[in-house]
């Protein structure tokens, strides 16, 4: 249940700020000057803690009603500049395109590979075959997990079917630059979170319409 206890805001300003910042190539202080002019006066700051409070609370209600992935996935990473460090973005979509699974990290070998493997097919079954680039780390993970669980997850390894994932991380480095980076990890786990749910809602990933509370209204705050 999300909850609005202790906030002066309908929900719905505060939904429709959140989306208007992980869907555009807005700064807070943009978000400031179209919500006045809209009449609703919100200070920046208040706009940049609603994002961080409920982008992952959306993600989280999201997922219990997104649409089951086709099996064929493809897995790769991209990095992330975060307070002047460098972080590892490990996204996975399926044929389609669509969306499967996130996370982000502060490492990039067998050890983070397998926690995000292990995560995508806790929250969305096991996949098959999946396809990755020539990362030793990605393969080297798979392997241990079919070792350790008894899965039976076939590698394939081929750059141009990976391309597709590509136009997915376009989103979030075009945030990344925006804000000049994240201002910190838990910072762009949950900016992240928000990006990655718009897109999941852009590309049609909910099982059904007309969902009930906490939900009625924040989708549809949240057009395809």
């Amino acid at each position: 249940m999300i909850s609005f206890k202790g906030f002066s805001y309908p929900k719905e300003v505060i939904f429709q700020s959140v989306r208007w910042y992980v869907s555009y190539n807005l700064s807070y202080r943009n978000l400031e000057e179209m919500q006045t002019e809209r009449g609703v006066f919100v200070d920046h700051s208040s706009t940049n803690r609603w994002v961080l409070l409920f982008a992952p609370q959306l993600e989280q209600v999201f997922h219990c009603r997104k649409r089951r992935p086709d099996p064929h996935i493809r897995l790769d990473e991209t990095y992330l500049l975060i307070k002047g460090l460098w972080y590892y973005l490990y996204l996975a979509v399926d044929q389609t395109g669509d969306t499967v699974e996130f996370l982000l990290t502060k490492h990039r070998d067998k050890k983070p590979a397998k926690r995000f493997l292990l995560k995508l097919i806790r929250r969305n079954g096991e996949p098959n075959p999946i396809n990755i680039d020539k990362s030793r780390a990605n393969k080297a993970a798979i392997r241990e997990v079919n070792d350790n669980n008894n899965t039976l997850i076939k590698i394939t390894q081929s750059k141009l079917l990976n391309n597709i994932i590509a136009s997915v991380h376009r989103f979030v480095r075009r945030k990344m630059r925006q804000a000049m980076g994240f201002e910190g990890f838990h910072t762009a786990v949950r900016t992240i979170a928000g990006i990655e749910l718009w897109r999941m809602l852009k590309k049609a990933q909910k099982k059904w319409e007309g969902l009930s509370y906490p939900v009625e209204g924040v989708l549809g705050l949240f057009p395809r």
